[in-house]
């Protein structure tokens, strides 16, 4: 079937294997093997040279690996992929790409604390400067490229205060300017937003989340526009700095993404549930998600997203200490850091994913003592709400005790 006529659902089931070509197995093989026999000599030197296609080494190419790689370009809309060992690998590898010493690179706020840390060792080690900002609009971005800009790197919705960044703005503004437009598409996955639609020339993920569902592997994954670009990527800073991912976990996450669709279905619709109790707990101060009618950037996430996704963070009363004991009191909810997975995740990003950023940036971030940062997941809903009404409840018994002495 013509891949660009079948549904997003069928892609994320079958994309990328063909049972008669693996012994009729219906699900794709883990190929365990480092290295591959060449026939004879001359096939070995054909491979290597570029003038035969085939497998050579499993750093370079795995048939395992590359159905997965060839499943999520489908899901991207994209031209190509590689797939990597962690989701930062794949960050690594791409502004490395696409950057040299001196540049500049213009990134979205509030980004993922491992990235911010990157964008700094860049700057000391390479003269690769950066600059934060909003991305609301072209005129915000317009005026922040300087000279050496070369690449726009966005996160939307941003770790970990929801904030969006505009695409197409973005997008506007790099070809005008000639620049590269790289996309963590990360709290979205394939399955709700596209960025190389929009214009973007790289699109990543922590597939750790997402894609793969199940809280059981670490990869990342980028795809890209430009097939030779892809390609280059491989042979280069992939093949020489060696982040790539493990048959096993690549074979992990083609079984998780073949139910993909039900489950963001899933982490949607549980998330809009405890959107709309927390939007009458009286010790909630704010409530950010991308679609929530009282989010002013609303429409652009309707633009640019299919639905609002599993992600969410809120702002209770009170500060660090409140924010933990908070947690504390949940049963159900799970204090862990990533996301995506069927268990529903609770954490502190001032004080877990974030707390490497220094303060003053986590401020101008939005970034706060008081935010906590909530992953959706494949539970019951109203269990969901019941174990956050319970933990409120037991602060407010708490206060009311200590108030009373």
């Amino acid at each position: 079937m013509d891949q660009k006529k079948v549904h997003r659902d069928t892609l994320t089931i079958h994309t990328g294997h063909a049972p008669h070509e693996h012994h009729d197995s219906l699900a794709m093989p883990l190929y365990q093997t480092s290295t591959y026999v060449f026939p004879d000599a001359a096939t070995g030197a054909a491979r290597f040279a570029g003038e035969q296609e085939g497998n050579i080494y499993s750093r370079l190419t795995n048939p395992t690996v590359r159905a997965l790689e060839d499943r999520i370009t489908a899901l991207e809309k994209g031209a190509g992929s590689l797939a990597f060992g962690s989701g930062m690998a794949a960050v690594s590898a791409i502004l490395t790409y696409a950057t040299k010493a001196g540049d500049h690179i213009l990134a979205t706020r509030g980004i993922y604390g491992c990235t911010f840390g990157l964008l700094h060792i860049m700057e000391e080690k390479y003269r690769i400067t950066h600059d934060l900002i909003r991305m609301w609009n072209e005129e915000e971005i317009e005026a922040a490229v300087k000279p050496e800009t070369t690449v726009i790197y966005i996160e939307t919705p941003i770790n970990p205060t929801m904030e969006i960044a505009d695409l197409q703005a973005a997008v506007n503004v790099a070809r005008r300017h000639n620049l590269t437009v790289i996309v963590d598409n990360t709290f979205s996955s394939p399955y709700i937003q596209n960025p190389l639609e929009i214009g973007a020339d790289f699109v990543l993920h922590s597939a750790t989340k997402y894609i793969n569902g199940h809280g059981d592997v670490i990869a990342g994954l980028l795809t890209g526009s430009d097939a030779d670009k892809i390609a280059d990527l491989r042979m280069t800073i992939q093949k020489d700095y060696g982040g790539i991912m493990s048959p096993f976990d690549a074979w992990l996450l083609l079984r998780g993404l073949k139910t993909l669709a039900v489950r963001m279905e899933r982490h949607t619709a549980n998330a809009g549930r405890v959107i709309d109790y927390l939007k009458t707990e009286p010790m909630v101060r704010e409530v950010h998600y991308p679609f929530d009618a009282d989010n002013p950037q609303a429409p652009i996430a309707r633009r640019q997203m299919s639905a609002g996704g599993g992600i969410l963070s809120f702002t209770i009363d009170g500060g660090l200490a409140e924010a933990q004991q908070f947690m504390d009191r949940l049963s159900l909810i799970k204090i862990a850091v990533s996301l995506g997975d069927a268990e529903s995740l609770i954490q502190h990003p001032a004080t877990m994913t974030h707390s490497g950023v220094p303060g003053d940036d986590r401020a101008a971030m939005g970034i706060t003592d008081g935010l906590l940062r909530f992953s959706a997941g494949l539970e019951h809903p109203d269990d969901l709400v019941e174990d956050l009404r319970n933990a409120f409840a037991a602060m407010r018994a708490k206060t009311a005790a200590t108030a009373g002495e």
